[in-house]
């Protein structure tokens, strides 16, 4: 979809700089702060009141659903502990009855709140109330974040509910296959931002992405079965989320019209469209019936999403179209008449299916046709083309804001303005400034991953250039007082909150992630060097017209360089080289190039050490500068931070001793700084641990090689007995004390149990898991 985003792009950008906002106010000021002293989440709570002393989740807490409501919150109590546990690395319980200290509260029964939305009471006790399960879900998100961030939560009152009644994602699979695997994670990770409504592109350009036993030989070779998009559905009911797919048509069908030539549309010059059907032709119906009809039973959800976008914009090089439309719809009907007819014809089954349909907004414009769009149809607003959402409204529709600006991702392309949609934008400002004067006839919106060029991004490079823009979403949709009146402040909180506890868990950090970074110029101060550094992709550094050209990032400390990925803007390096350095002076050549692309550049292999690395161009692909969206370096596998478990227990500094000597212990994961340890890579293979609380390293006492000697905490000096290697194991890793060659141990399962180096004996108190 959106073959003219190129064309618009610069317009785009500057509607966004020229935009009038108007943000609604429900709490009686635009963008208004969040409630003094209300802890963090994303979104923002909607109203908190606090109170004395705090709730702590400890090893012996459970999730304690009322007797009355204990059917009706069966599997929202099922799923919260399930992540829970993750979260805990321990089983958690769930009982019925009455909650005691330590325990989260599950209940129905207050009919004043809204169907989404939840009351959370803190105290010794968390207890979480809805007038439905959602409410309840949404709450349980809430304390999941609150304990990423602590194993304690301040006492208090919120009271949260949404704006918006729809807010969440759209991918397109039909220009790239994502798998079942990416999809479900997505799912859950956006109900983890209380996002609820996931829309799947599933067929377009490159692909029909639907097992078919109507017409098998349009689908592709990367598809879902039905039994895949039955696993999919399954996850989205149990994280309350609806699933809303899409078969474009009737344009975008060229992977549908490679196997039926026979219903293209053929301009007058006898020139076949790749991408049109021809809607004067009886077999289209007859194709698009089988299709609609053969899948609408198999989604649950209340909408299906017809496409009917992009399609003929000359209607006078296809006088059949006119000649159908006639014969259907009277003497006055025009050749656009023939779409509007379509798309009502489409709505009609839609609606005997038992759905609503919706669309794209750019094919309705005014005075084109005779035949007017049904008014059930929910019309959604992408671009300002046609009727405005105001006109759309008075025509009866109810209107969704899929504005391009700032939601669309385009794989190698445009991206969101993340910084202007946190502190700017709202879901009621539609592309072109427009606004609806009821914003209760506008649904939402959501964040649109397409996928132009399907080869420009990986699955895990979508995953990571998405989360900025998909939490700054969360935010405005859901609507609450925003946590702090800036973006930079916001990414904080991103970093706070993190992912859902069932994301799985980095292979690898970025180590150049918000580390100071310089350049040898910026193009103006709207390009920073830091904007490559720091972790949105909707960020650039842009540079002078001119080589040479550089971009350095300060690790910190010297550290072994094995990977760097480059996210080129369209200025990219034609020449470049990645090079390394221990004092950002004396400059080692790792990796060099004189037939740089552009896109996404990938550098694995490269061997070489420092505690500077930069890009150094000496020849553009363009007439431009340099614009990189982002610079990113790695280690070994695990360089990060990571919280280090064995039996269930984290490697623990006790009590957040800042004190060098301290032994180091095991104790019930909290998600505190003195259970992370940041591991850095080394030459040799091996990983230094440094705590996150004390910033001292895991040492083995006195250099001993001998087994049973302590593990503690000592000032970093980068010996051997500092340096770990980590060795994959059946079921997770053991860590090598590198000196000595003996295996970190815990001394048992119980809290407190003190850390030595041992003997390899498979124990499973010497089996680390690594998140």
């Amino acid at each position: 979809m959106r073959t003219l985003r190129h064309l618009v792009a610069l317009v785009a950008s500057l509607a966004c700089a020229l935009a009038v906002l108007v943000v609604p106010s429900l709490t009686g000021a635009d963008h208004a702060q969040a409630a003094t002293g209300a802890p963090h989440t994303i979104p923002a709570l909607r109203q908190w009141t606090a109170g004395t002393g705090a709730y702590t989740f400890g090893a012996t807490s459970r999730i304690v659903v009322a007797s009355a409501y204990a059917t009706q919150l069966a599997g929202e109590a099922a799923t919260f502990a399930d992540d829970l546990g993750k979260l805990a690395g321990r089983t958690v319980s769930v009982a019925t009855g009455t909650a005691a200290a330590g325990d989260i509260a599950l209940t129905l029964g207050d009919s004043s709140l809204p169907a989404e939305g939840y009351r959370m009471t803190v105290g010794a006790t968390v207890s979480l109330q809805g007038s439905t399960g959602t409410g309840v879900f949404y709450g349980t998100r809430t304390v999941l974040q609150l304990l990423h961030q602590s194993s304690t939560i301040p006492a208090g009152t919120a009271l949260d509910s949404p704006t918006k009644p729809e807010r969440g994602l759209m991918i397109d699979a039909g220009r790239k296959f994502f798998t079942v695997g990416w999809i479900e994670q997505h799912i859950k990770d956006m109900a983890y931002l209380k996002l609820n409504y996931f829309h799947f592109h599933l067929s377009d350009t490159y692909g029909f992405r639907l097992e078919s036993s109507t017409h098998p030989e349009i689908v592709a070779p990367d598809h879902y079965s039905k039994q895949d998009i039955r696993d999919i559905l399954a996850v989205a009911a149990e994280y309350h989320v609806t699933v809303v797919p899409e078969i474009d048509a009737p344009g975008h069908m060229n992977t549908i019209l490679a196997a039926h030539p026979e219903l293209r549309l053929t301009s007058s010059t006898g020139v076949a469209s790749n991408e049109f059907i021809d809607l004067s032709l009886p077999g289209t119906y007859a194709l698009m019936r089988d299709l609609i009809n053969e899948y609408l039973p198999l989604f649950p959800g209340p909408y299906w999403h017809i496409g009917a976008d992009e399609y003929v914009t000359d209607y006078s090089q296809y006088p059949q179209l006119l000649t159908y439309a006639r014969a259907h719809y009277g003497a006055t009907a025009t050749a656009k008449d023939a779409y509007y007819g379509y798309v009502n014809w489409a709505d009609s089954l839609v609606r005997a299916g038992g759905k609503t349909a919706r669309m794209w907004n750019d094919g309705i414009k005014s005075g084109d046709g005779t035949v007017t769009p049904n008014a059930d149809i929910i019309v959604e607003y992408w671009y300002d083309y046609g009727l405005t959402p105001q006109q759309l409204v008075d025509a009866g529709h109810t209107v969704a804001n899929d504005s391009w600006t700032p939601t669309y991702y385009v794989l190698g392309g445009d991206k969101p303005d993340t910084q202007w949609m946190y502190e700017n934008w709202t879901p009621d400002t539609f592309q072109g400034s427009n606004t609806v004067s009821d914003p209760a006839r506008n649904r939402g919106s959501l964040l649109h991953v397409w996928c132009d060029n399907p080869t420009a991004e990986t699955e895990d490079q979508i995953a990571s250039g998405i989360m900025y823009p998909l939490r700054a979403l969360a935010q405005q949709t859901w609507g609450s007082p925003e946590p702090v009146s800036t973006y930079a402040g916001f990414t904080a909180i991103i970093a706070a909150v993190g992912h859902n506890p069932a994301w799985p868990a980095a292979t690898e950090s970025d180590l150049a992630l918000g580390r100071p970074t310089t350049a040898s110029s910026t193009e103006t101060s709207a390009f920073p060097a830091s904007a490559a550094t720091d972790g949105d992709a909707g960020t650039r550094w842009s540079s002078a017209y001119s080589d040479p050209q550089w971009l350095q990032v300060d690790l910190g400390s010297p550290t072994a360089v094995s990977r760097v990925v480059l996210r080129w803007e369209s200025a990219y390096g034609k020449a470049f080289q990645i090079q390394v350095s221990d004092d950002a002076t004396t400059w080692r050549t790792v990796y060099s190039t004189t037939t740089g692309t552009g896109g996404v550049q990938d550098l694995t292999g490269l061997t070489g050490s420092g505690r500077y690395v930069r890009v150094y161009g000496t020849a553009r692909g363009s007439a431009y500068g340099y614009s990189l969206y982002s610079f990113e370096v790695y280690g070994g596998q695990f360089s990060g931070t990571h919280v280090l478990t064995t039996a269930g227990k984290a490697m623990d500094d006790p009590g957040s001793s800042a004190a060098a000597g301290t032994r180091l212990i095991t104790w019930t994961p909290g998600g505190t700084a003195n259970q992370q340890w940041q591991l850095t890579y080394h030459t040799d293979g091996s990983y230094s641990l440094v705590n996150g609380s004390s910033h001292l390293c895991a040492d083995v006492d006195g250099g001993s090689t001998a087994a049973g000697a302590a593990v503690l905490q000592w000032t970093c000096t980068d010996a051997d007995n500092q340096h770990w290697t980590v060795t994959p194991r059946s079921g997770g890793y053991a860590l090598v004390a590198k000196k000595s060659g003996l295996l970190l141990t815990t001394a048992s399962t119980s809290d407190g149990a003190l850390l030595t180096q041992e003997a390899d004996t498979g124990s499973p108190l010497q089996l680390w898991q690594i998140a």
